[in-house]
Order: structure tokens, then sequence, then C-alpha cells
């Protein structure tokens, strides 16, 4: 006997955000597809009938039905519509930091350390990553992860907020920049070189 269909019940809100997703011009494809499958699920339609109404596998109509369903209990505010209808992290696979994350992170370095509780004058890598996950802000994050988002923000603030020291790199280019088109030339007639140069010739 086959397997009966998970039961969909959408809430108002849920219906409205799906249907705008599904109707999106900007909406990923793949994220679009998915909210009609729970669209479709919802109006009671069956893992055979949506497949064959989105021409997609029945594993797949089945897959997203179930993992919405599953996803319900979560409250809005913690998980969003559009991130229920992502792919669920790889095994293996480090979890991705989102930007309003990273900016949480980025913020928390430009911190005073003692104001977190932290006996420390900087930030180390160990200390803002135990930080991160006490406040909340990432759920798993290494040492060695965490420093290597702070350096990628590129703030001379933050970098030194974990003890490091400005990339090299940077300044080079900043003096670099600096140097170009600083020779100047007399208001009139070429360079004392070009001069030389055209007498000889």
């Amino acid at each position: 006997m086959p397997k009966r269909a998970t039961q969909v019940v959408l809430s108002e809100k849920e219906q409205e955000a799906l249907t705008r997703i599904s109707r999106r011009y900007r909406s990923e494809q793949q994220v679009a597809l998915r909210a009609r499958i729970v669209l479709a699920a919802a109006q009671g339609h069956s893992n055979a009938q949506i497949a064959r109404q989105l021409s997609i596998n029945v594993d797949t109509a089945c897959l997203w039905r179930d993992r919405w369903v599953g996803l319900q209990g979560i409250d809005l505010d913690t998980l969003s519509i559009t991130e229920r209808l992502q792919d669920a992290p790889r095994p293996g696979k480090r979890p991705e930091i989102t930007t309003q994350q990273r900016c949480q992170i980025a913020a928390l370095a430009c911190e005073a350390p003692k104001k977190a509780g932290r006996p420390i004058s900087q930030w180390t890598g160990r200390e803002i990553a135990d930080e991160v996950m006490a406040r909340g802000i990432v759920q798993q994050i290494s040492p060695r992860h965490a420093a290597r988002l702070l350096k990628k923000g590129g703030s001379n603030r933050t970098a030194s907020a974990i003890g490091s020291r400005p990339s090299p790199m940077g300044s080079a280019t900043r003096k670099l920049s600096r140097g170009v088109g600083s020779t100047r030339r007399p208001p009139n007639g070429p360079s004392k070189e070009n001069a030389s140069s055209a007498q000889m010739s």
C-alpha cells in the first residue's frame, strides 16, 4: 500500500509569502519551484499530481512536501520562508555564514572584549568564536574560520580587533596609487630627460 502524502496546512502569512516567491521574476528557479510544490501540496494535490503538473520527479515533490512540514514548527523570525526552501547543509560542509551574520560578527569585533566580560585587551580567533556562539549569532564556528571572516572584511579596525596587522599588500597598493601621476612636468615644454634625448637625436 503506497504511503499517504503528508498533509500540508499553510497559514495566511505562509500562503502569501510562498505565492510571492513562486511568481517573483527574480526568485531563483529552484526556490520558486519548491514554493509551487508546497502550494500545490497545501491545495490537496498528491505527490504524483504535483510531479505531473510541474514536470518533476515524484521523489522531489515528496521531499519538499515533507521538508516543509518538518520545518513548520520553527518560528518564521528564526527561519524565514525563503530559508526553508534552501538546500539542507551537506554533511561535512561548513555551514554558510549569511551577510547579516557577518555584519554581526564584525560589529562584535569592534566592541571592547571587556564589554563582553572577557579579561583580554584584544580579541583572538578563539575568543571571538566563543563569543559569537555564546550570543547565538551562529551555532558553530571554529576560531580559524572566525578570524578568517574578520580578516576578509578588510577593515583595519576589525583586523586590529583580533590582534592581526593590516595587510602589507593594502598599504603597498595605497602607496602605489599615490605615486601614480606624481611626477610633475614644467608648465611649458618637455621634461629634462625628453629635452636631452631630443638634442642627441
